[in-house]
Parts: C-alpha cells; sequence; structure tokens
C-alpha cells in the first residue's frame, strides 16, 4: 500500500482519479485542492474517510506543499487552470497556478526525492488541420495557442529541466479529452447535458467542425496508474482512446441519446482562436505499458455520462445558472 498525494484531487479530472485509485487499489490518497470554482468538495462525497484525506490550499504554498511531500510515496499532478475561455479573459491565474505552482511541486520533489507524475494536453501541441491525416506523438514539436496551453507547455518544459539538472523522478503524460462524471458544467459536453435536462437549446460555436479526441475520464485515471506503476523516468507518455468526433457530431449525439431532435440545437459566435483538431497517438503507452481503454465505444461512455448528469442534479444545478449568464453575455 501506497500514500498518494493528488493535487487538484478535488476538480473533474483529478476526482475522477481518486475515485479509481481507491476503487482498484488499497492506496490511502490525500487531496490538495484550493477549492476554486472549478474544485469541489462535494466530487469527493462517499469516498472512505479513512483513505481519502482532503487538505485545502495552494500548490504555489511552499511550506504547505514541503509538508505533505513528506508523507507521500508519489504525487500525481492534476491541480491546473484549465479553461481555455477563461484564459483568454484573464491569463494571470494560469501563470500562477499552472507554471509558478507546478515549479513548487518539483522543487519539494526534489528535497524529497519524491516520485511525481505530471498531467499535461494534447493542446501544448497546437492543432491539426481537419484533412491531415497525423495524430500528435511523444515528438510533436510544441505549438500552444491560448495562454491555457501555453502555461501547461511551460509547466512541462520545467518538469523536463528538473528530470535532467536535479535528477528528479518524474513522468508526464499528455491527455486529449476528457468526458464524464464530476466535469464543470462550463465544459462543452456537461453543458450541452445539463442544458437538455433544463429545456435549454444546445450551443455550437461556429460550423461544430472541430474535432476533439474523447476520453472517458475512468480510462485516463487508469492509464495514469499504469505510467505511475510502470512508466519510465523522464519519459512522456500520450493519453488517447481514438475518439475523434467533431463538435456538431457531438451535439446531436447527446440530443439523440437524450430522446431529442439532432437537430435541436443553436449556433453561436466561435471561441477566439479555436483549435481546429487534436488527435492523440497512444501507441507508444500501449505497445511498452500494456494499456488498453475500457471506453472504446464512444456512443456508450457519453450515454452513462449523460446518466451520471441526470442522476446528479444536485451536483452541477449551483453553478449553472452562472455559467449560462456569463455565457449569455458573450453570446454563446
Amino acid at each position: 500500500m501506497s500514500h498518494l498525494l493528488v493535487t487538484g484531487g478535488a476538480g473533474f479530472i483529478g476526482s475522477n482519479f481518486v475515485h479509481h485509485v481507491i476503487a482498484h487499489t488499497d492506496h490511502t490518497v490525500t487531496v490538495l485542492d484550493k477549492l476554486t470554482y472549478a474544485g469541489n468538495e462535494a466530487s469527493l462525497a462517499g469516498l472512505p474517510e479513512d483513505r481519502v484525506d482532503l487538505v485545502v490550499g495552494d500548490i504555489a504554498d511552499a511550506e504547505l506543499v514541503d509538508g505533505l511531500f513528506e508523507k507521500a510515496d508519489a504525487v500525481v499532478h492534476y491541480a491546473a487552470e484549465s479553461h481555455n475561455d477563461n484564459s483568454l479573459h484573464d491569463p494571470r491565474p494560469f501563470l500562477d497556478t499552472n507554471i509558478i505552482g507546478t515549479y513548487t511541486l518539483l522543487e519539494a520533489a526534489r528535497r524529497h526525492d519524491t516520485r511525481l507524475h505530471h498531467i499535461s494536453t494534447d493542446e501544448v501541441y497546437g492543432d491539426l488541420e481537419l484533412d491531415d491525416p497525423a495524430r500528435f506523438t511523444e515528438h510533436t514539436p510544441y505549438n500552444p495557442s491560448s495562454p491555457y496551453s501555453s502555461t501547461k507547455a511551460g509547466s512541462d518544459l520545467l518538469v523536463r529541466a528538473w528530470v535532467r539538472s536535479f535528477g528528479v523522478r518524474a513522468t508526464i503524460s499528455n491527455c486529449s479529452n476528457n468526458y464524464g462524471p464530476y466535469q464543470h458544467v462550463e465544459k462543452f459536453i456537461p453543458r450541452q447535458i445539463t442544458n437538455v435536462i433544463r429545456g435549454i437549446r444546445p450551443k455550437l460555436y461556429g460550423k461544430g467542425e472541430n474535432v476533439r479526441d474523447w476520453i472517458h475520464a475512468d480510462d485516463h485515471s487508469s492509464a495514469v496508474l499504469t505510467i505511475l506503476d510502470k512508466g519510465q523516468i523522464g519519459e512522456t507518455y500520450l493519453i488517447g482512446a481514438d475518439g475523434e468526433k467533431d463538435n456538431k457530431t457531438v451535439v446531436e449525439l447527446i440530443l439523440q441519446l437524450m430522446g431529442q431532435s439532432p437537430d435541436a440545437y443553436d449556433h453561436v459566435t466561435d471561441r477566439a482562436g479555436h483549435d481546429l483538431r487534436y488527435a492523440i497517438d497512444s501507441t507508444k503507452l500501449r505497445t511498452e505499458l500494456g494499456w488498453t481503454p475500457t471506453y472504446q465505444d464512444f456512443e456508450a461512455g457519453l450515454a452513462a455520462t449523460i446518466d451520471w448528469y441526470q442522476d446528479n442534479e444536485a451536483w452541477w444545478a449551483p453553478t449553472k445558472d452562472g455559467v449560462e449568464a456569463f455565457y449569455a453575455t458573450k453570446g454563446q
């Protein structure tokens, strides 16, 4: 049994990871989360108190971080400012969390010789043309296009530098777009699902041609555990489930699965600098570490996600009205 420190463990992907760890291992977990708007203590509800402990704090707080690293066998670093629209509105929090926060963790890992896994995104690679057959690999040059993706790219490079310069025992994973339980309703899939539940027409940016490579959060979690267990120090692994879908297809599938007409949505103003296409080649992870996703059928995973939001309105309802009011001011 190991004790894991999970930063950002009350956020969307982090909380799914904590649930996965409790369900599939005998590890204990300390969650470090600032509980900003994106972190929700309710996402950890129902987990055994003797195996999960929540510490409310900032990953940039060096003294707090140092004490938590002293007790941890390994650290999984999910904490990040991650919403592109927010980064366009106010980039500064993305620098504070994604750059300074990651630096603070790396220095603690260096002092305590603690195993660290850093969670990143495929958005650091920029985007691909819609008709380009290529996919991102571990060797794709970085080409971020937003304050969010550029700060994540910077955090990745910090991890690589601390591995090479100081011998920090770290790995990196860059993952495609996640969907599943506990995702904030500002994000694309839960926003559309909760709109339908509320009787609001879903919203589609521009023509909806932008393509994302979707992966269920539980598959992301299993991949991270695999990397933590088998990954080679200093290596980067791309996590994806071959789930390329354009946004128009996703909205229409949500409507279909929820018993609505597939054209019952509105086109709204496109996002500034909206990346065209992301696509992950996860060959290295699958062949070298033996990982495979469970949710290889996107429709089945999406149906399970819809069920979760229908069954857990008490979790998402408190933030829904504010999110829709904000987007209304932007014509989106």
